[in-house]
Order: structure tokens, then sequence, then C-alpha cells
């Protein structure tokens, strides 16, 4: 649906951020053998003596562990799969991150984090921290794929104001956001933000209360659901987006029970697997590839129906989907 461009991400590795949890092998084999793909080498990591620690809960953070591995899996089976387990703090977030981009062993080319909470809820101490080191893996040349939260433009924050999530507002982050997908046998039939209501979830997306507006932003601006646009003054996000909602998710094996699942910890390894797939084909990686992605004024499908709350989706870049879902054959030709 997504138009994928083909290959199977060989020589490239794929580094995923954990904050407690882990997988088991059984699942592994069972998901792999079920799709018919071939089973890709899935390495632990453990950082700040954290490990590899399946809970047998698949509701807790063993479900977000085996996600992150069996949709990149099932995207680069071909790569090498480095799973960077870590407390979850701040500390062991960010020690995990600097962990994984300077890993001389596994060498990941992109990152997938499927982990954040609203900027407000971040010391202003940490969150520098943290962001300098995702200015160094922009500036190594790790691509860095970030959810941006699941309970749309609140990000769950209980002031009745709006948020963003970090660390997918960090200018230096691919801000992966969500939609509601519906397919038939001829292709995409619908997509539009992903909002399932009070009781469901909602895509994450908005304007940074932190961040400085990065250049490639320039000149865009957000929707409200009132029909008002506001020029963006600071970091806007997501970036892209991809099917989130539960209701059209992911057909994953968690706990030994498949199982349907959404949210925007989806999206980041789905963008991560494309980047893979990208990198492998190009012989080298894309890198840090915000700018040209918005140089391109598009990530394939873009998203105008739909709100995520506060902010309606619109043509162009829009705080519920960005720049919109992949048309991946587009973004690799955007990123060459």
């Amino acid at each position: 649906l997504y138009d994928f461009p083909s290959g199977d991400g060989s020589g490239q590795c794929v580094g995923i951020i954990e904050l407690g949890g882990g997988y088991s092998e059984s699942d592994m084999s069972a998901y792999f053998s079920q799709l018919g793909v071939a089973q890709p080498t899935v390495v632990a990591v453990g950082v700040d003596q954290a490990n590899n620690a399946p809970t047998g809960n698949p509701n807790g953070p063993d479900g977000e562990v085996t996600l992150d591995i069996e949709i990149v899996g099932a995207i680069v089976p071909g790569a090498r799969i480095a799973v960077y387990f870590t407390a979850n703090s701040d500390a062991g977030f960010i020690d995990a991150v600097n962990r994984a981009i300077h890993d001389d062993t596994n060498k990941p080319s992109v990152i997938s984090i499927s982990w954040g909470g609203p900027e407000s809820n971040w010391t202003s101490q940490s969150q520098n921290a943290f962001d300098e080191v995702l200015q160094s893996a922009a500036a190594m040349g790790v691509t860095v794929c970030a959810a941006s939260g699941d309970s749309g433009s609140s990000d769950g924050a209980a002031d009745g104001q709006n948020h963003v999530d970090f660390p997918a507002s960090s200018p230096y982050v691919l801000a992966c956001g969500g939609t509601q997908l519906r397919a038939s046998a001829s292709g995409i039939s619908s997509e539009v933000v992903w909002n399932d209501g009070d009781q469901g979830g909602a895509g994450g997306g908005g304007v940074s209360a932190v961040f400085a507006l990065p250049v490639w932003q320039n000149g865009l601006s957000a929707t409200r659901v009132s029909g008002a646009k506001s020029p963006l003054t600071k970091r806007g996000v997501p970036d892209v987006a991809g099917d989130a909602s539960p209701v059209t998710g992911y057909d994953v094996i968690i706990g030994g029970t498949q199982t349907v699942v959404g949210g925007t910890s989806a999206v980041a390894p789905l963008w991560a697997g494309l980047v893979a797939r990208i990198n492998a084909a190009a012989g080298k990686p894309v890198g840090f590839l915000n700018p040209k992605l918005y140089a391109a004024k598009t990530a394939g499908h873009d998203i105008t129906q739909g709100n995520n709350g506060s902010f309606e989706a619109t043509a162009g870049w829009d705080a519920c989907t960005g720049l919109g879902s992949p048309d991946g054959v587009k973004v690799a030709a955007a990123l060459k």
C-alpha cells in the first residue's frame, strides 16, 4: 500500500530504543514463520545494567518491544536489529540513544524510538542533554525516527492545553504521526488523521513550546479546527505519518497471541524500516533527512481530512500528519 522500494535491508542495522520489557525468541520465530519472511538477526544490547527481560505481560513494555522488532523485521528481514534496553528514566533514555549512535559493533544507520512524553514533563536539563545527543546523531548521519504520541493535541497532559511529545519534537528527529488507513484490493481507499475519539487514541501533533522553528519549516502554518491558520513560530510536529489506528493496525504476535495493534509507536519503526531499505539500495545512509523531505514538500500521500483535537489536516504540511504518509518510492527519490 505504501509502495516501499524493493529490498530486504541487507547490510544495514536498525537500532531500537526500549525502556524496559523484552522479547521472546518463540514470538519471533512464530511471527516471521507465519509471515513467510526470513527471521532477522536480533541482538539485545544492555545499557546501564538493563537487559532483555520479558515480563510475560503483553500489555506492558513487552508489547512495545515486540511490536517494534516485528515491524522493522517484516520490512527489512536482511538487516541486523539491535535492541538497546535501558531503565525507564531520563538518564537511561539518553544513555541508550547515546550508546546506539556510538555503537561501533552494530553501527545502526537508523534508530527507532517509540517512547516519549509531553515536553512539559521534562526538565530543561534533561531535554537539553537529550537534544544534544540527537544533534550528534544527525551530525553523524544517523536517522532518528520518533513516535509523536497517541493522545492527540494534548499529548495526554491534564492541563487542558496543547502539548507535543519529546523526543519527537527535537528538530533533529523525524517525528512520526498517525493516520487511519482503509484499503481494498486495488489500494488505499481512504486515509485520514488517526482520531478514534476519547476512548481510543489520536495522533500527537502541534507546535513545540521549546524548540525554535527549523529553517526547513519556514513559511508553514498550523491550521486549527476552527479553520484559523497560525504561521509556525516554533518547531511543528509531526514531520510524517503512517497508519496508527488500532482499528486498522498491524498484525503481530505478542506473548504467543496473535493480535492487532496500533499507535504512533508502530509508525516510527515503519519509517525506520523504509529508511533502512533506502540506505541499503543507496549503499550509504541518507542521514538527517528532514530538510530534503520538506524541500520535496511531500512524503507521498498528503492527508487532508480529520483532526487530532485542536489541529486540522489540510493540503500540504499540517500539525496532525506532517507531510503525509509514505509513498516509499517517492520518498527514496526525494532523498537522492
